[in-house]
């Protein structure tokens, strides 16, 4: 099975002060992780690190995707997240465009050049998440479950191995967030790789998974 990330006795600051100490972990291509902990446990910091958006500080290893993090020059970042597919809690989608418009924004911002490509790429996306009709719709037209299966679609994009989703059952109503949960799952058993965020532990025993959990600046697995 293929290494996604590996970690090892890795140390996570934010503003000066040490959230995690001593993470070891690794994940691995189809597998689904839940990352569990309290609000300021270190879970979204971790995250961060992933897609360097927070630096590590120190470590003996921290590799994501063959990218060594701990030497990770800032002008390779880009094709670091070319290869993550972020799902986020407030979805982050541009208002002033349809749905299509926001999902070639992104193709188009990571050198998609071919209209049809483009185009077809957009279909499949949205066909996946069970959106394939709504490409025309504006993100206010749609409801909150609607839009973070677009958010799901967007982080789809570029083929991503590992997918990233923090919180992303957070601002939607128990049912909603169930279906998000399981086409979440369903990516994991196509193959990606995917880490979720979540303080809902009733989601961890409903949609069984691998945790990782923050607590007292420390990792547990398992």
């Amino acid at each position: 099975m293929s290494i996604i990330a590996d970690y090892k006795d890795v140390e996570i600051e934010r503003a000066g002060k040490s959230v995690l100490k001593g993470v070891s972990f690794t994940l691995s291509k189809g597998e689904f992780y839940y990352l569990v902990g309290r609000v300021g446990s270190g879970k979204s910091s971790l995250m961060k690190t992933m897609y360097a958006d927070v630096p590590i500080q120190s470590g003996q290893k921290a590799e994501v995707l063959d990218f060594d993090l701990l030497t990770l020059k800032k002008r390779k970042i880009p094709y670091l997240r070319r290869k993550i597919g972020i799902v986020f809690q407030d979805f982050q989608l541009l208002q002033d465009r349809s749905v299509s418009g926001n999902l070639k924004f992104v193709l188009q911002a990571t050198g998609w050049k071919s209209k049809d490509e483009i185009e077809e790429r957009i279909e499949e996306v949205l066909s996946a998440v069970g959106m394939a009709n709504k490409s025309y719709k504006m993100p206010h037209e749609l409801s909150g479950g609607e839009q973070q299966r677009i958010v799901i679609a967007r982080a789809l994009l570029n083929k991503p191995e590992l997918i990233i989703a923090d919180e992303p059952t957070g601002n939607l109503d128990p049912q909603t967030g169930y279906q998000i949960v399981t086409l979440l799952h369903e990516l994991a058993d196509a193959g990606h790789c995917v880490v979720m965020a979540t303080h809902n532990l009733q989601l961890v025993d409903d949609f069984p998974g691998k945790v990782l959990r923050c607590e007292g600046k420390k990792l547990s697995v398992g």
